[in-house]
């Protein structure tokens, strides 16, 4: 794929400044970009390397000014703000290197399901009975989607993902390779004979629109009822997302964070990596929870910030952080007048 600076200046509402018809067919970073790529400046530490670039074309501020001549080569195309710029185009850049229809062989599609206008189904994925796929799906191989699930238009499987039974995915979601939505739930009823009869999990997972799942996350269904992820629910690679979980709109969750059964997450909440929430709690609307945190019980304070094991405060942690790096020198200056305090008795 080749495209012109003008081309790409249409496509962002820029400006170009120097040849329009210069070409790129690919991109790069500023500082390893070569000709025929198109590179972008948005964080000023950064700028040294627009002077040495070898870039056919760089997006760049509309307010930049450069402080010493620029490669003749170069081509800028200035735009409002070059870093959401830049995030168009490579989603455009996306959108057409993946651009498949078609169904390849071997593959299966049970003669009750539906499929969309537009879509992609890869070898060796399984489309069970009763399953409804709306437009512009992209279902890459060995994908696995169980009976009377339904997908939205423009959602996209990955390689490996498994979608259970029943569960519902809307529109524009993507999900990562090994990704599994819909799996049981862990519930088992203990017995007088010290052992657990397992629990039946009918319920299902419904993602709505716009949802991101990373790569080997794991979303169970509900016992009963739905887990739900709301719109715009970004999550990383390895969450484990428990039974009847419910995840609030544009709440995000970075990688290897565990949340337990029946708890309810705010939206616009930002979880760090590592963090483990128990089951059953609320959680409002905006909070930050830290890395490698504990939650062991309800926040009901919007937008508060929390960090450790079990969570608390941010401010009030770190002031106990510095209290707890100072014991080893506290606990001396204990011993010292201890002594001092005995030496005087004596």
């Amino acid at each position: 794929m080749k495209f012109t600076a003008e081309q790409i200046a249409q496509l962002l509402g820029g400006r170009v400044e120097g040849n329009k018809e210069a070409i790129v067919h690919d991109m790069a970073k500023i500082e390893e970009a070569t000709e025929g790529t198109i590179t972008f400046l948005a964080n000023p530490k950064y700028e040294d390397y627009i002077y040495s670039t070898g870039a056919s074309i760089a997006l760049v501020n509309e307010t930049f000014q450069a402080a010493r001549s620029l490669p003749e080569s170069l081509t800028l195309i200035r735009v409002e703000n070059a870093y959401q710029c830049l995030t168009k185009l490579l989603a455009y850049y996306d959108q057409l290197s993946n651009d498949k229809t078609g169904v390849e062989q071997p593959s299966f599609i049970d003669d009750s399901a539906e499929l969309g206008d537009n879509c992609y189904v890869g070898a060796f994925a399984y489309v069970g009975k009763n399953v409804v796929i709306g437009n512009n799906v992209k279902i890459y191989p060995h994908v696995y989607i169980g009976d009377g699930a339904r997908i939205g238009d423009n959602v996209t499987l990955f390689s490996g993902v498994k979608i259970y039974h029943k569960c519902e995915l809307g529109k524009g979601c993507t999900i990562h390779s090994g990704a599994i939505i819909g799996s049981d739930g862990f519930g088992f009823a203990p017995s007088a004979a010290n052992n657990y009869q397992k629990v039946p999990q009918i319920g299902n997972v419904v993602l709505e629109d716009f949802v991101e799942v990373g790569s080997n996350t794991t979303i169970d269904r509900a016992t009963m009822g739905s887990t739900v992820i709301r719109k715009g629910v970004k999550l990383d690679n390895l969450i484990q997302v428990a039974h009847n979980v419910e995840i609030g709109e544009n709440t995000v969750i970075a990688a290897q964070t565990g949340i337990a059964g029946s708890t309810k997450l705010g939206k616009n909440m930002m979880i760090g990596g590592q963090v483990g929430i128990v089951g059953h709690l609320k959680l409002a609307d905006g909070v930050k929870i830290a890395a490698q945190s504990g939650i062991g019980q309800d926040i009901l304070e919007e937008n508060s910030i929390v960090q450790g094991s079990p969570a608390f405060g941010i401010g009030d942690y770190k002031r106990s952080y510095v209290l707890f790096r100072s014991l080893p020198r506290l606990r001396e200056q204990i011993l010292d007048l201890q002594k001092k305090i005995n030496d005087h008795e004596s």
